[in-house]
Formats: structure tokens, C-alpha cells, sequence
């Protein structure tokens, strides 16, 4: 398994723990004494699924910069 597909494997299960940790969240502070840090706990799996997101979302761009690069001849070879 190449790179891309563990990014984008790790970035399905991240989205899976960060919906259940949001589900957790609201019946924790539905109690009758809400534990208030309980609502930060979505945070750590929202900044994961930010960075791969964004990894993702960049790669297709990069490919095709990169191939734009090895196709075009350089000044100093022409």
C-alpha cells in the first residue's frame, strides 16, 4: 500500500472516531451535571482529519505540477 492510500485510509478511519467522539459529546453534556471538558475531546481527531484533509485535497494538484515538470524541458537543456 503506497503512501496516498494509507493518508487516505487513516483520514476514513479518523472521520469514523471523530462522529462518534461528537455523539459522545452531546450525551455527555445532556447530563443533569454536564462535564464541560468533555467538549474538547472532538477536538484532537478534528486537527487529524484537518491535516490529512488537506493533504488529500492538495495531492491531485501536486501530481499534476509534478508531471507538468518532468514533461516541460528546462532552459538549461535547451
Amino acid at each position: 500500500m503506497n503512501w496516498n492510500k494509507w493518508v487516505r485510509q487513516i483520514h476514513r478511519w479518523l472521520a469514523i472516531v471523530f462522529t462518534v467522539t461528537v455523539i459522545v459529546t452531546f450525551v455527555a453534556l445532556a447530563q443533569e451535571e454536564p462535564l464541560v471538558w468533555v467538549s474538547y475531546v472532538p477536538l484532537l481527531p478534528l486537527f487529524l482529519l484537518l491535516f490529512t484533509g488537506l493533504y488529500l485535497f492538495v495531492l491531485p494538484y501536486a501530481t499534476k505540477w509534478r508531471k507538468a515538470r518532468r514533461t516541460t524541458p528546462s532552459a538549461a537543456e535547451s
